[in-house]
């Protein structure tokens, strides 16, 4: 035992010290001969007398199986404070009259402190990446402003469309960077994001919201940021796509965003109840399109376009076979399985 490299004590049956391994006395700065025959609760001057220690040697003395390790502080005068992990077995010999325990001491103090740096770094981290997106937003802000102050600007129409398009564009990224500055772990919780997102949309096209409604559907789930930076521009292109096409001379009007997840699959859609579309007539391919197929196809998800009766619905879809059953609703990962946190959808 007085070789062993980790530091163990052997005690009789009055918690007396029989003996103590090389390593104790390394660690503890103590000598082996003087340890003989000290109390366990008498080392470091008392200091090793606590509550924790007192009840783990009391379960290992009534022989109550192998009693858990206990957190043991050693505060001694004029030294930092250590932490100690403790673990007691009692032994068993031939000669039923003679009782050893075991006691092995672990030193995590060193462990804990490098514990609380990370975490303290994190921490540090997590906050200054906070205000960096804090700071992006509102950068993203003013940009979308002078976007929509040189569309007012302008005499071409076409030329106003555009600059309106790349204005409604930032301003979704500017509400994701908005929502991920507030947020501690990087996800972002999905209908909160729709909603906010939505109202930003509605508040700058919709001059009327008697006349033409857009409401968000569908059940809570987070999505982490690169997945709902895609997500919220997808959003974004299909319903001023809507907002443009679907309500000719002043119809009226509803535009849902509705979002479902089950298991790693889940789908999008944005549907309207205007004017709808025939697919029996060719269509030109906008920016809008081509950005939607875009942001779909980095998310391993296909895009498909159903007339209703009335109006149109634009589905983006992800669908993979769920690795893990009967597990709970989650969102899928678009290059993975299923994952444990659930309704989560990872990039």
């Amino acid at each position: 035992m007085t070789s062993s490299p980790a530091p163990l004590l052997l005690l009789d049956d009055q918690l007396a010290v029989i003996a103590a391994s090389t390593s104790f006395c390394e660690v503890f700065g103590a000598d082996a001969a003087e340890l003989t025959g000290q109390p366990l609760y008498a080392l470091d001057a008392g200091e090793w007398d606590s509550p924790a220690l007192r009840s783990l040697m009391t379960a290992t003395l009534a022989g109550e199986g192998t009693p858990g390790a206990r957190d043991i502080d050693l505060d001694r005068p004029w030294r930092p404070v250590r932490h100690l992990i403790v673990q007691a077995r009692r032994l068993t010999y031939l000669d039923l009259e003679q009782t050893r325990i075991l006691v092995a001491v672990s030193d995590v103090t060193d462990m804990r402190a490098d514990a609380v740096s990370k975490e303290d770094a994190l921490h540090e981290n997590s906050v200054l990446l906070q205000e960096v997106r804090h700071r992006v937003a509102n950068s993203l802000q003013i940009i979308a402003s002078v976007l929509l102050q040189n569309a007012r600007k302008t005499r071409s129409d076409e030329t106003r469309g555009h600059l309106k398009d790349a204005h409604h564009r930032v301003m979704s990224v500017a509400a994701l960077e908005r929502l991920l500055s507030t947020s501690e772990d990087g996800d972002i919780e999905v209908q909160a994001y729709f909603r906010n997102l939505c109202e930003n949309i509605a508040t700058s096209m919709i001059g009327d919201v008697d006349q033409i409604s857009l409401t968000v559907e569908g059940g809570e789930g987070v999505v982490d940021a690169r997945v709902s930076v895609s997500l919220g521009l997808i959003v974004t292109e299909l319903v001023i796509n809507a907002l443009k096409h679907a309500f000719p001379d002043g119809r009226s009007g509803k535009i849902t965003v509705d979002y479902n997840f089950h298991g790693p699959n889940w789908v999008l859609c944005v549907r309207d109840d205007g004017v709808g579309i025939s697919l029996a007539t060719p269509r030109r391919t906008g920016l809008g399109t081509n950005i939607v197929r875009a942001l779909a196809g980095q998310l391993n998800a296909s895009v498909e376009v159903t007339p209703e009766h009335p109006g149109t619905q634009v589905s983006i879809k992800h669908t993979q076979i769920a690795l893990v059953q009967d597990e709970p609703e989650t969102a899928g990962e678009p290059l993975a399985a299923a994952r444990p946190k659930p309704n989560a959808i990872r990039g």
